[in-house]
């Protein structure tokens, strides 16, 4: 009898603090319409002073144990996505542990917006060679504390928000029960690193990680050169989605849903318009949460199986593109 890997239960946590594209005017040189034409953004949530990201990744595994029926304890491992850890080291997964309780294997995935898919596909390994019956998957982000709100930055700022997803994946080998992580595909090119990254603190700045030098250039907040990552992002985005879905002999017409990474509205309409996906199979809440990288896709599909948008048996397509760069898609039958 083979294994699967199944989804069993999903969950989310957005922060209480709302910040308009108007609250940005404040800040910066920008303007609401200016940042709705580029990236469809309309607000994004921040944390509040107090909260760490490990407060947003609890919220949401807890939501995610609620909905799989089960309790923290019946873990078998924790794997977390973040671009935006909440200390140098250990990891943020460190932190969640011992919120949640318990000592089960724990560790950080940096796969940046691309990371909540490297690290579904981790899980999804764990638990089809029969290593764990039941990881704890994450993304989490706290973006707010770490981005430029001047003028100078307002191209980077303004796309970026704080949230968390999680969903539980456990071993499936019931044969009336068709629920599996059919396939997921992953790419990377390091030869772009630098298109999108923050330099510093980082060991790579000698002599010492943190200098008045790198504090005066701004390297300690994100860069980004937007057209290059754009056009990256629209290219690499439906070749690894009809990778993915060719190796699960799956067709386009046969998924029910589509969900892409909120990295940029702009982004994800061009990729839907080259594949001809109708827009009824498309979701997006990038104009709600901004970009909350390998937050942002566990935080559609909660929502997606919350609002009764997703029904077992149906097919859904997950793909992203971020930074590294790194590139993924998996499909999955709910």
């Amino acid at each position: 009898m083979s294994t699967r890997a199944k989804i069993t239960g999903t969950g989310m946590y957005l922060p209480d603090r709302v910040v308009t594209n108007k609250d940005l005017e404040e800040l910066m040189d920008t303007t609401d319409e200016w940042i709705r034409q580029r990236s469809g953004i309309v607000e994004r949530r921040y944390i509040e002073e107090g909260q760490l990201p490990a407060d947003l990744a609890e919220a949401a595994a807890r939501r995610a144990l609620e909905a799989a029926g089960l309790e923290a304890d019946q873990l078998d491992c924790i794997i977390l996505a973040t671009l935006s850890a909440q200390a140098e080291f250990p990891g943020t997964s460190f932190f969640l542990q011992e919120k949640l309780g318990g000592t089960v294997p724990c560790f950080d995935l940096r796969a940046q917006c691309s990371g909540f898919l490297f690290s579904l596909n981790v899980a999804r390994s764990f638990v089809v060679s029969g290593q764990y019956q039941r990881v704890l998957v994450v993304g989490c982000e706290v973006h707010s504390t770490g981005l430029d709100h001047s003028t100078e930055g307002r191209d980077v700022a303004v796309l970026f928000g704080d949230g968390a997803g999680a969903v539980i994946v456990e071993a499936n080998t019931d044969e009336t029960d068709r629920s599996d992580i059919l396939e997921v595909r992953m790419h990377a090119d390091g030869k772009y690193a630098t298109k999108l990254w923050v330099e510093s603190p980082g060991s790579g700045t000698f002599p010492k990680r943190w200098t008045q030098e790198i504090f005066d250039s701004r390297g300690h907040y994100p860069k980004m050169e937007g057209k290059f990552v754009f056009k990256h992002a629209v290219t690499r985005m439906p070749q690894v989605l009809r990778q993915t879905l060719d190796a699960a002999s799956v067709k386009i017409d046969d998924v029910s849903l589509f969900l892409f990474h909120q990295a940029n509205l702009r982004i994800n309409e061009y990729v839907a318009n080259q594949l001809e996906i109708p827009p009824e199979k498309i979701r997006n809440n990038i104009q709600t949460y901004g970009n909350c990288s390998a937050a942002s896709i566990p935080i559609l599909l909660s929502e997606a199986e919350r609002d009764g948008a997703l029904n077992r048996g149906d097919l859904v397509s997950l793909t992203g593109f971020g930074s590294g760069f790194s590139w993924a898609s998996a499909v999955i039958r709910w």
